[in-house]
């Protein structure tokens, strides 16, 4: 939980004053921050036969990333929980099983927060946020990672909305009803005409839009169409690696002129090395809820083992700072945020969990920007995003 402290005690610590801080005194510093993170894929273990949201998880037995527990230790306050469907045909039959997929997952988030009560707060708006950061409570929004539960009808939109999405991306890993994405051939060269009605809807209800997944030509049309800023939930650099799932400069540039804001991820940051064993591990790990106990602890280990000898990423925390200060540089402190892709395929060694955040804010810190900064950068600048999706619906 959050513990308040005053200005002056963080000046007494030394932390806005010395070029050196210590990893305390950032901490001191993040503490009082709020810090969140736009792409949790943490859902996916809240059905895990015998896993509980609120208790220990052991990294050599769990894979798990993001639990109550990390969050109080690396003094994340919350975020956007996601509901991923993955992608099926684009078929009635398609449709409606996504649907009553997502419909599922939702409730499970919703079935799960309730359990804990006195510790995490299901919010939709960015004053319900703040008001649980103060109350020392951890902060819940939902999004929707891949708008294909949709199907062809529009309306469903406002359903998701009053179960409280409040983040939605039109599109994931292949080309949908609605746009291209990243990793997909072209077919509709960006936003189909259905996804342009998507946008507008995703306007009016006061949905904020997520263009990560989405080509380069469907991230131009949905920040030209969107007449609320824009967010890229989970998104790299392209500067980093020249992956087409990352952005370039200029695209960080455009984004950031239209008040919206890149969170940073530790994802494709170098080639991803997914090799037969890992794709194994891989689909594996997304059907946990259907595995004992034992057979999740087994996962884990071979997942662990594999780490150490195939690693899925050929970068260290290091090069990750690389990444976010060239961001902040091209994009200001304004619209840099964090996504970091949590439970669904991001970390590595050095940066495994969430429990370590505060190393961010004492780089940053390094590198010579002020509480102000990063207060923007790890909370404000999301609760300004969605309180202008708010505000422009409301127009």
């Amino acid at each position: 939980m959050k513990r308040l402290i005053s200005l002056t005690a963080l000046l007494l610590a030394g932390c806005a004053t010395t070029p050196h801080p210590t990893l305390q005194q950032a901490k001191s510093l993040h503490d009082r921050l709020i810090v969140l993170d736009t792409h949790l894929d943490t859902p996916l273990h809240f059905q895990r036969p015998g896993w509980d949201f609120a208790g220990h998880h052991d990294p050599a037995t769990d894979l798990v990333q993001v639990d109550m527990e990390r969050m109080e230790d690396g003094d994340l306050d919350g975020g956007f929980f996601a509901i991923y469907t993955e992608q099926g045909p684009l078929t009635a039959q398609g449709y409606a099983d996504a649907l009553a997929f997502a419909r599922g997952r939702s409730d499970l988030i919703d079935r799960t927060l309730a359990r804990y009560p006195d510790r995490i707060v299901p919010v939709t708006t960015a004053a319900q946020a703040r008001a649980a950061a103060a109350a020392g409570k951890l902060i819940a929004f939902k999004s929707m990672e891949n708008s294909y539960p949709i199907g062809e009808d529009l309306s469903l939109m406002r359903e998701f909305y009053d179960r409280g999405v409040r983040l939605m991306g039109p599109v994931h890993g292949k080309n949908n009803e609605f746009a291209d994405s990243a990793t997909d051939e072209p077919r509709w060269h960006g936003l189909s005409p259905l996804g342009r009605q998507w946008v507008a809807e995703a306007n009016r209800l006061g949905i904020v839009i997520d263009a990560s997944h989405a080509s380069d030509e469907s991230f131009d049309q949905l920040l030209s169409l969107s007449t609320a800023p824009i967010l890229l939930s989970h998104s790299s650099a392209r500067w980093a690696s020249d992956q087409p799932r990352n952005l370039d400069d200029g695209r960080i540039r455009a984004l950031a002129a239209k008040g919206g804001a890149i969170c940073v991820s530790t994802i494709y940051l170098s080639e991803m090395h997914m090799g037969p064993e890992r794709e194994k591990l891989f689909t594996d790990y997304e059907h946990m809820d259907s595995m004992t106990p034992e057979q999740q602890a087994d996962l884990a280990r071979k997942w662990r083992e594999l780490d150490r000898t195939e690693p899925m990423w050929s970068v260290d925390f290091d090069r990750y700072m690389e990444q976010v200060l060239h961001v902040i540089e091209v994009a200001g402190v304004d619209h840099t945020c964090f996504g970091g892709d949590w439970d669904g395929g991001g970390g590595f060694p050095g940066f495994q969990d969430i429990s370590m955040l505060p190393v961010v804010t004492q780089r940053l810190l390094e590198a010579g920007y002020t509480e102000t900064d990063l207060a923007k950068m790890w909370g404000g600048n999301i609760l300004r995003i969605v309180e202008a999706a708010q505000a422009n619906a409301e127009q």
